[in-house]
């Protein structure tokens, strides 16, 4: 009897080694029919594609992209977000402690997603965003498309509500509001080690009006 179940396993193998043989060797026999003015022109498509990917990278270099900056005022974030497609503006405060940890990751961000613009603006120099927007609780993320805020990250909760959150975390929270190329699960955070009764779900803009992030909360940094 084990000596029959060995004769399958064995002809299971030989016939699943056989098809894997099979579509190299159909794989192999494709790339031998094309001639050489196919093969120039897949060369020719890749550098393009190449050339115009470094092109986009420049470009985006030159609008201010691939640093974590602070915009000295409202008028200049008019002018940074018009000026570039996806935008994320960390809303802070000096006195802030948890403002100098989103720092330390959107510094790490902007220089890994060159395809979006990391800015920073202080809170109380921005009076009129800050009413426009709602902004009630420091930090905020602001995520903005196209000029428009699409989406925020308030104050920790998204982020698992500890001080002590990866950087991956935040890229991941960014994915969701498709503010970044996030190439990542966006399903489920990195990481599950979440306190118990965490959610980690997309912040609707109505979130910011409320008052449920005490720890945050501008009565407590001032």
């Amino acid at each position: 009897m084990a000596n029959q179940s060995i004769d399958i396993i064995t002809k299971v193998l030989e016939q699943s080694a056989k098809l894997v043989e099979e579509q190299v060797d159909a794989q192999l026999a494709k790339l031998k029919e094309m001639d050489e003015d196919d093969l120039d022109r897949l060369k020719e498509r890749r550098l393009e594609a190449l050339k115009k990917a470094q092109k986009q990278k420049q470009e985006w270099l030159s609008k201010g992209h691939g640093e974590y900056r602070e915009v000295p005022s409202e008028k200049d974030f008019f002018s940074e977000v018009k000026d570039s497609k996806n935008v994320v503006c960390h809303f802070y405060k000096n006195s802030t402690f948890r403002c100098k940890i989103l720092d330390k990751h959107l510094a790490i961000l902007a220089k890994k997603h060159v395809e979006t613009k990391f800015i920073k603006l202080n809170a109380e120099k921005a009076p009129f965003l800050t009413e426009r927007l709602r902004i009630k609780v420091i930090p905020t993320l602001a995520l903005l498309i196209d000029g428009k805020t699409k989406d925020y990250v308030v104050g920790f909760t998204d982020l698992g509500n500890t001080d002590e959150f990866p950087t991956e975390m935040l890229e991941w929270r960014l994915g969701c509001a498709d503010v970044i190329n996030y190439s990542g699960n966006l399903m489920e955070p990195p990481t599950m080690t979440q306190r118990s009764g965490t959610k980690f779900t997309k912040v609707e803009k109505k979130t910011i009006r409320g008052r449920g992030y005490d720890s945050d909360s501008d009565s407590e940094d001032d």
